[in-house]
């Protein structure tokens, strides 16, 4: 009889890890379902799931007839994710949690738990999501740990392995995933990499998970839920009120209660204001938040920016960046926008400068830019700096226009 693989399931108590853990048991491997605990509910007075959730997940595994286990992980996330998070908000950017969990948490402390702890051959999530590996391959990288040292030997023949979007486009999930570690990823096993959302509801409904089923799909932040954001955030950061001002004319539009309830592009609440006021720019020295009067208006469009040192998934950079220091390839910032050509300059720092081929909407400091060639995620880098708007450019050739037209004009006879 060949030696049996065992495989460590994240169950979140949701319909697709509860799918992953059935189709890894259906492939024969030795299953243990892991319920993780990121966050404390009697940290704050909002609404939390985290109790139902892991109810939900041991039923699953005891329909599957398979181990269960639940892991807290309530100080990691607070120390490497909602710190974190807090600190960007406090110099004005939007952070995405999201991805900042699947680095620390679960393709970190997750990921070291099931190999080291459990003594997995692999471990398993239900991202919608693939790799370039098979799953024996998986298993054959299982237990052989690189040694940590300041540089990699250029000298050892690694070839690394992609992330590659899952066959559900619309479902795809590279982008949460586009700050993981190679060594993470090579141990991994995404087991509804080929299945559509509705194939995968499908087989959860014949499998008898109907109390999985019923759960609505999660959307809010990252283990915190769906809730009020300003209400929340100020709970663990101080108002600071400030002025709507308007970037038009720069008089001052209603006040709010601190810039980092406000990201670029949402609707600003002024009170007394008949039209709606969107939120184009902050400056955290004046605690001033510009806004304008249209959804779409040219100071909320750029077409360039630049990241922080760019997290690649091949732990290095394409070897065409590496040789050129420019490369063409597919741009986002949100998960599921249209993906957009563009041109990335590596800079010596590691990071990138990113040039789209068309202006988009809300490019946002503390977003990721994750980067695409073809079905391969790259890799993503915290944007921290934006290119000039389409308003600011426009006001620019306006005045350089009129400064030309002031030097065209005759000068004035000299009074005789």
């Amino acid at each position: 009889m060949g030696l049996i693989r065992h495989v460590v399931c994240a169950m979140s108590g949701g319909v697709d890890s509860s799918v992953a853990a059935l189709l890894l048991k259906r492939r024969g491997y030795n299953v243990t379902g892991v319920f993780m605990k990121n966050w404390d509910s009697l940290d704050e007075s909002g609404l939390c799931s985290t109790e139902r959730d892991c109810d939900d997940a041991y039923r699953v595994c005891q329909i599957l007839d398979i181990p269960f286990h639940q892991v807290s992980y309530v100080k990691e996330y607070w120390h490497d994710v909602f710190s974190n998070l807090l600190k960007e908000y406090e110099k004005g950017r939007t952070p995405n949690p999201d991805i900042l969990c699947n680095k620390h948490i679960k393709f970190n402390h997750f990921h070291k738990y099931a190999i080291h702890t459990l003594g997995a051959d692999a471990m398993a999530t239900g991202h919608y999501a693939r790799t370039s590996q098979e799953d024996e391959e998986v298993f054959q990288q299982s237990h052989t740990f690189r040694p940590t040292a300041l540089f990699r030997d250029r000298f050892e023949i690694r070839n690394p392995v992609k992330l590659c979007k899952g066959a559900d486009l619309v479902k795809d999930q590279t982008f949460f995933l586009s700050q993981i570690s190679q060594d993470a990823l090579r141990q991994t096993l995404f087991p509804l990499a080929g299945l559509t959302k509705e194939f995968v509801k499908k087989m959860a409904a014949e499998a008898g998970f109907h109390h999985v089923l019923k759960k609505k799909e999660s959307m809010g932040i990252c283990f915190i839920g769906e809730r009020n954001f300003e209400n929340f955030i100020l709970e663990y950061l101080e108002p600071k009120p400030g002025n709507f001002v308007s970037i038009e004319d720069g008089t001052v539009k209603g006040t709010h209660k601190g810039w980092f309830t406000l990201t670029l592009g949402q609707r600003a609440r002024i009170g007394g204001q008949k039209d709606a006021w969107f939120v184009v720019d902050k400056d955290i020295v004046t605690g001033d938040v510009f806004v304008a009067p249209t959804t779409n208006h040219p100071a909320l469009f750029r077409d360039t920016g630049r990241t922080d040192r760019f997290h690649w998934i091949a732990s290095e950079p394409p070897p065409e960046l590496v040789r050129t220091q420019m490369m063409e390839c597919q741009f986002r910032f949100i998960h599921q926008m249209p993906l957009i050509p563009c041109t990335v300059t590596l800079n010596m720092d590691g990071s990138v400068w990113l040039s789209l081929s068309q202006p988009v909407r809300a490019l946002t400091p503390g977003q990721f830019a994750v980067l695409y060639k073809g079905d391969d995620c790259l890799g993503s880098g915290k944007i921290i700096q934006l290119g000039p708007s389409e308003h600011t450019l426009q006001r620019g050739r306006e005045r350089l226009e009129a400064s030309r037209q002031q030097s065209d004009e005759p000068m004035p006879d000299p009074a005789s």
